[in-house]
């Protein structure tokens, strides 16, 4: 699966985008008569002005008819379309490319590159690019006082355009470059969220399952016990027996289901404020595989000295448990834990027997950005797009945890998740 486009998605925000306008038509309409009636230098200011109002009224239109809080891909291409060319008749008008404020004209196409799709920006940036070639040749003198007239020699300016063309490619680059990886990390924030939404949920559901357990345990043994003694007063009577066996069976059952819901003692609200170790998470996490993995967990806290107690956090379980279950997934035979601690550090180095982590993600740095595919064709199916090693790394750095990944030199995939001990002390 690959991280979609969504090129049907992309959108303008029309309250910035008007805002924006605005400051540019005032930007216009204030230049123009300063050069006019303050400088007094002298030019066709007329044309200018109209055009600027011709502008006001489309932004005025974007205003008051168009209801839509966001602006399609399609509808914004062709808003900055219009800015384009707004600008280059503007700027045709006063100079061209020898008027300083030429270097306005390749905003619309930046500004696009990182809300808009490639096709756009690129077709933005071509408009652009055709627009200072004919502000190049074709062009009103630039407004000078008197006599004076502003002459620039030609091998000067042709390096004009060539310059704004340079800098509009580079920064229409970064622009796209960014903007994706910008939409690629909140898609996967978003998935994050959605994530530790449902953890919240089902520790929520957990706590309500035992509180429902424990109210309802009084009132069933209430109805086992009637039902009994109404067994013993009417035994005789088959029909009424053949509906008392009914309930009393239905009565055990749910006592049954009650057990299975109040097996585990720390399901109680009061463990979640308990301040536990991080021996305790591994203990837990480790238990809960074991008894769904074939595979052989080994726990070494030999060297975990300072053992600093902290609040239960789900976002360091969810962390712990996506590397956990991915060493799970990747081992052949066994998976090794190693607690470590002294007076300054606590670390975690979590261990497996497997292939170990894709060359050309390693060698590049980039394990732990989402939404990434390896070239190794072997495992591709089971090393996916990276999102739960996303995951796992932001939400133990966001308790303050280091990671870092690396292979081992005999075989597999190492792990290491490192605390200060001032710092885990603040979770």
């Amino acid at each position: 699966m690959r991280f979609r486009e969504a090129s049907n998605k992309l959108s303008l925000n029309k309250l910035t985008y008007i805002n924006l306008r605005w400051i540019a038509y005032l930007g216009q309409f204030f230049t123009i008569l300063l050069v006019e009636f303050f400088f007094e230098f002298k030019f066709n200011y007329i044309p200018c002005l109209a055009i600027v109002f011709l502008s006001i009224l489309t932004n005025l239109y974007l205003v008051f008819k168009i209801k839509e809080n966001h602006l399609s891909d399609f509808f914004s291409t062709i808003y900055l379309t219009y800015d384009i060319f707004q600008l280059s008749i503007l700027l045709f008008l006063t100079g061209g490319v020898t008027n300083p404020f030429v270097i306005l004209v390749i905003i619309p196409a930046v500004f696009s590159s990182q809300h808009l799709t490639v096709k756009s920006s690129v077709i933005l940036a071509v408009i652009t690019i055709f627009s200072l070639f004919i502000l190049t040749f074709f062009y009103y003198e630039l407004p000078s006082p008197g006599l004076l007239h502003f002459h620039t020699p030609k091998h000067y300016l042709y390096s004009i355009p060539t310059a704004i063309i340079i800098g509009l490619v580079f920064l229409v680059y970064f622009g796209l470059k960014f903007g994706k990886e910008n939409r690629i990390r909140e898609e996967a924030y978003n998935k994050l969220q959605e994530m530790m939404a449902k953890e919240n949920e089902l520790v929520s559901l957990g706590g309500q399952a035992a509180a429902a357990a424990h109210s309802l345990g009084t009132p069933l043994s209430t109805i086992l016990l009637t039902s009994k003694e109404l067994k013993k007063e009417f035994g005789n009577n088959n029909k009424i027996k053949s509906d008392l066996d009914l309930l009393i069976a239905q009565s055990n059952r749910c006592s049954e289901i009650i057990k299975k819901l109040t097996l585990n003692p720390v399901i109680e609200d009061k463990f979640f404020d308990k301040k536990i170790s991080l021996n305790i998470y591994i203990q837990e996490i480790v238990k809960s595989y074991q008894e769904i993995s074939e595979k052989k967990f080994i726990i070494n806290s030999i060297e975990f000295r300072n053992k600093i107690l902290s609040n239960k956090s789900q976002e360091i379980i969810y962390g712990l448990r996506n590397f956990i279950g991915n060493a799970n997934k990747f081992s052949k035979n066994k998976v090794e834990i190693f607690l470590r601690s002294n007076n300054y550090t606590t670390e975690i180095l979590i261990k497996d027997d497997g292939p170990g982590f894709p060359k050309d993600l390693i060698d590049k740095s980039i394990l732990g950005e989402p939404y990434i595919r390896t070239k190794d064709h072997k495992n591709v199916s089971k090393y996916g797009l990276g999102l739960g090693t996303f995951i796992g790394k932001t939400l133990l750095e966001k308790n303050f945890a280091k990671i870092s990944f690396k292979n081992s030199k005999t075989l597999g995939a190492e792990v290491k998740i490192e605390w200060n001990n001032a710092e885990l002390k603040k979770i």
